[in-house]
């Protein structure tokens, strides 16, 4: 934690898109507190989120993130500037906890309310590691919902997509592929870890790159034809009578969704002029993706910022993060009665 400046903004920031409740407190570019309760072990036996679920457990969550925050950030709740807020995209039902809470607080303690964008939350959050954002950059944004590159000129007025998915976003497809090999739910980090010892032994497809493809999706993202490979070739070792080495399978499976968003996120920074990449959202945990990253921008003269992995998952600091910046540049608060948008598109940063 830097210095903190008492004549920055103060931000709350509440995160309720999926199925992290999370609370953050943040000043300027200093972050406070970040209370996160995740309900991911009772998605687990399903196998993936279920929103009824996770609506419920951000109801038993929310007022104990928000002491857990004041406690940890020394601070209360009427010593905030402003209230933010996930808006929008994610589950209806959660994000309706989410506005619902920052809706009351924000009339309670007399404040203003910003219903923020999650994906521009998860641009800003790297402030809070790195510092001020380079204007422009290149966001890669990667979870389980999204798989996004963005030209970013401010991230409080807007921002340009330059591609997006057209079906499998990368951690849906790292979900599919750990329950394909016998992993437990969220898939990425047990993907990760059996990748490690493993060895890249099967060439699996990379969508979206062939010299056809590449004139109409130059930076758009498919995954659902490596999900569909690793199947069939699963099921073909199993027929065969054939050995599954579930940690090469993963490693292989891993090099192929990261190669794709490495590649095209470097080919957009080029094709933009841009020189720094910033990649965020749950995937950019990933250790492979951090460090395949950085390795080809350096051999092209770019560099990659990639927050903490506690920072790219879901969090409350996100969203505070993106919360003082709006409030230091002056940008108007959200109306109170501001809408929980599932589809919020990319273009609207304050709702």
């Amino acid at each position: 934690m830097g210095s903190v400046n008492p004549h920055e903004p103060l931000v709350l920031g509440i995160e309720t898109s999926c199925d992290e409740t999370g609370v953050g407190i943040v000043r300027g570019h200093t972050l406070l507190a970040d209370a996160v309760a995740s309900s991911v072990d009772e998605h687990a036996r399903f196998g993936g989120v279920v929103p009824e679920v996770a609506s419920r457990a951000h109801l038993e969550a929310m007022v104990p993130m928000i002491e857990r925050a004041c406690e940890t950030a020394g601070v209360r709740p009427y010593d905030v500037d402003a209230i933010a807020v996930t808006s929008g995209p994610g589950l209806a039902g959660a994000l309706l906890v989410g506005v619902a809470a920052a809706k009351a607080l924000a009339i309670g303690l007399g404040k203003p309310i910003y219903g923020v964008n999650h994906l521009a939350a998860h641009v800003a959050v790297d402030q809070l590691e790195h510092g001020a954002l380079p204007e422009p950059c290149l966001a890669l944004l990667v979870s389980g919902g999204h798989s996004s590159l963005l030209r970013v000129e401010d991230v409080t007025s807007g921002v340009d997509p330059l591609g997006s998915t057209i079906d499998d976003a990368a951690g849906e497809a790292f979900d599919k592929v750990a329950r394909l090999l016998g992993l437990p739910f969220p898939g990425g980090p047990y993907i990760d870890r059996a990748a490690r010892e493993g060895q890249v032994t099967i060439d699996f497809p990379r969508g979206l790159t062939s010299r056809r493809d590449l004139e109409r999706h130059r930076f758009d993202f498919s995954f659902s034809g490596l999900k569909t490979a690793v199947a069939r070739w699963v099921e073909t070792q199993q027929r065969d009578g054939g050995a599954i080495d579930v940690s090469d399978v993963a490693a292989s499976f891993q090099e192929a969704v990261c190669d794709v968003l490495v590649r095209k996120a470097l080919d957009a920074a080029g094709d933009q002029g841009i020189e720094d990449v910033l990649i965020g959202g749950g995937v950019a945990a990933n250790s492979r993706l951090r460090s395949m990253a950085t390795e080809r921008a350096e051999s092209k003269g770019i560099r990659v910022r990639v927050p903490r992995p506690a920072l790219c998952t879901d969090n409350g600091a996100m969203v505070a993060a993106l919360g003082t910046e709006l409030v230091a540049r002056g940008r108007a608060p959200s109306a109170l009665d501001l809408p929980a948008d599932s589809s919020q598109p990319l273009t609207e940063v304050v709702a």
